[in-house]
């Protein structure tokens, strides 16, 4: 295979899936008690806090507003480190990735199953916070929220993508700093989790556009409102857009750091 051609998708990549569950299974109780204590920090201090003195925002109560948003930044984060902390740890520490390229398996399925898997999890988390958001009434439990679900799993494919392209460069743990200071954090605080992308200056507001957590934040949003939107096609196109030049560039990288 050449090394830069594009990555092969096998059914045998979802043997890696299986392995990354089957060892997620193992860490079941942490791993759930992380994802409904954090939204619920999160909807109690904010949602209630912010909420008493803000009140409505965007036609909706805030801390509907923010639930909504909280659920598409949470498949950012829980792909993004998945996709560096968890697959660095695999690739270069326990060297998983070498035992696994002894089987039938290839480093095109290995990169595969680790973007569904990254996905998984978003999904999983994501869950989470809508169960938490409807047990706290912060979200009316409307058809919307199954729609939401399919957004989930393709953000968590978009910020995958990116991830692994870190991991295959990284040196070592630190170096995933800067991608959280400079890329991840930025997103969180500027693509509409915490307020309306229109408050931002018109420049700034043109730039976000190019984000794909805005693209998230604003279907997640409309879908949980039961607003709709005219747009949504534009959406969901950015976030695929991401997800498969993520994947392109994952595949390509991690080649030549396992090959090599």
């Amino acid at each position: 295979m050449h090394p830069w051609g594009p990555p092969r998708i096998r059914l045998a990549a979802l043997a890696v899936w299986r392995r990354n569950l089957l060892v997620w299974r193992k860490l079941l109780g942490p791993a759930l008690a992380m994802n409904f204590g954090e939204p619920v920090l999160y909807l109690l201090g904010l949602g209630y806090g912010l909420g008493f003195f803000i009140g409505e925002m965007a036609g909706m109560p805030y801390l509907s507003f923010l639930a909504s948003g909280i659920v598409a930044s949470s498949a950012m984060t829980t792909a993004s480190f998945e996709g560096m902390y968890s697959v660095f740890t695999r690739m270069v520490p326990q060297r998983t990735y070498e035992a696994i390229l002894a089987t039938p398996l290839d480093a095109d399925d290995i990169v595969t199953g680790e973007l569904l898997w990254c996905a998984t999890k978003s999904l999983i988390s994501a869950t989470a916070i809508l169960v938490v958001a409807v047990a706290m009434g912060a979200l009316p439990a409307t058809p919307g929220l199954v729609l939401v679900l399919p957004v989930v799993f393709l953000t968590g494919l978009a910020f995958a993508g990116p991830a692994l392209v870190v991991s295959a460069v990284a040196p070592n743990y630190d170096f995933f700093n800067y991608y959280m200071v400079l890329v991840i954090t930025p997103m969180f605080i500027l693509s509409g989790v915490f307020y309306p992308i229109d408050t931002l200056p018109t420049t700034l507001q043109d730039a976000v556009q190019f984000l794909p957590l805005t693209h998230a934040v604003a279907l997640s949003r409309s879908l949980v409102a039961g607003t709709g939107t005219a747009v949504a096609w534009v959406h969901v196109v950015v976030l695929s857009a991401y997800a498969m030049v993520g994947h392109y560039f994952a595949a390509v990288l991690i080649r030549r750091r396992l090959l090599r």
